[in-house]
């Protein structure tokens, strides 16, 4: 295992870090433990020393599980990663939760706390008002609770400077890989800025899980390369990039991201260019598609419109095939994933009349069904 300087925390963490939101499960709110357990402790032995959480993740059970595994291990050699997960955004219901976490995971500190999925505006209109959390935030390490305060993100791009320039953080955690690289200059900013920088979704979610030959062949002249082989050695050759977090479910998992972050060398320039090259391509066949721009949207029947396009550019440009229809299928079922699927359009053509590229939506939708919802 490669270890790396965590921004200014004094910290090294090693490349690749155990995300636990994808831990084996039993039921929908019952983490197995006779798989994750030895997964978990497994990857310590491995040389894997920070283990990221969350209170909701796993249907509530990620933390409790996490808490079992850490007893087999050397707390002084690792490093815990949980969140504040916000419902009522006030300092007492951050205390609240911050204890509930503490219990769960059976430990007397947290190394990296979070407030988790922030945006600016979150931050300027919630957390740090008076009475607000960010203010019991910073006690929780001036009390020897929390070693380093930290941030997750999920917002636009443009708010990430603002989030660093507080002041507060002194590490953060967001999205970054061959698909979506749209925070890689927040990450450049951050790391000179002095934070540590840990990335989540290396693999994009599940998205690059998935087998494509279009991905296995953007290093021409090499012999193929799994898809997550290949999207976690891009984002460990950033080098801002401090650690990679990958949610994993099976020991073939851990393994082959093992094997991937015991790697020395990072891609080179030339190989770059080439997943640079291919990846402008792809994007300008997804953007003949759909740009994305929503301005169809809202539909009056909450159709997630660009979604649905999303889902189906996956399937058609990057041949994650087996990815879009497992994302088409989550539409309307996850928080992350609100709105309708297909079948709620009622074919008013009100998003046609919006389009600036004229696309035959309510045509190109009933197709994206047919294929999608297979």
């Amino acid at each position: 295992m490669h270890y790396r300087k965590f921004g200014n925390t004094g910290v090294e963490t090693s490349a690749l870090g155990f995300g636990a939101m994808r831990l084996p499960m039993l039921d929908e709110h019952t983490v197995d433990r006779k798989k994750a357990i030895p997964l978990l402790v497994r990857a310590y032995e491995r040389g894997v020393n920070y283990f990221d959480t969350g209170k909701w993740y796993c249907g509530g059970d990620s933390e409790a599980a996490l808490g079992e595994a850490l007893k087999e291990m050397d707390r002084s050699r690792i490093n815990v990663s949980t969140k504040y997960a916000m419902d009522a955004p006030t300092a007492s219901d951050l205390r609240e939760k911050f204890e509930k976490s503490l219990k769960a995971l059976q430990v007397e500190y947290v190394d990296f706390y979070h407030l988790w999925g922030i945006s600016w505006k979150s931050f300027e209109t919630e957390l740090s008002i008076a009475g607000g959390p960010v203010g019991e935030f910073l006690k929780l390490k001036e009390q020897g609770l929390v070693r380093h305060l930290s941030f997750s993100f999920h917002s636009k791009p443009s708010d990430l400077p603002k989030l660093i320039d507080t002041g507060i953080f002194e590490t953060m955690l967001c999205q970054y890989n061959l698909l979506d690289r749209s925070n890689e200059l927040g990450i450049a900013y951050a790391a000179a800025k002095g934070l540590g920088v840990a990335i989540m979704g290396p693999v994009g979610g599940g998205r690059l899980g998935s087998p494509s030959d279009v991905v296995s062949q953007l290093l021409p002249g090499q012999s193929r390369v799994s898809s997550p082989e290949l999207a976690l050695r891009f984002v460990q050759s950033n080098p801002h990039v401090c650690v990679a977090l990958s949610g994993m479910s099976t020991i073939e998992q851990l393994d082959e991201n093992l094997r991937t972050a015991a790697r020395a060398e990072a891609l080179s320039d030339e190989e770059l260019e080439n997943i640079d090259r291919a990846s402008r391509e792809n994007q300008r066949m997804m953007d003949l598609y759909c740009t994305g721009c929503k301005y169809c949207e809202p539909c009056p029947e909450s159709v997630n419109i660009s979604e649905v396009f999303r889902c189906m550019n996956y399937y058609q440009v990057w041949d994650l095939k087996e990815f879009a229809k497992m994302q088409y299928a989550q539409i309307g079922r996850n928080q992350w994933l609100r709105g309708n699927r297909v079948d709620a359009c009622t074919q008013c053509g009100t998003c046609e009349d919006k389009c600036p590229q004229l696309i035959p939506i309510m045509e190109q939708l009933q197709e994206c069904q047919r294929i999608l919802d297979e």
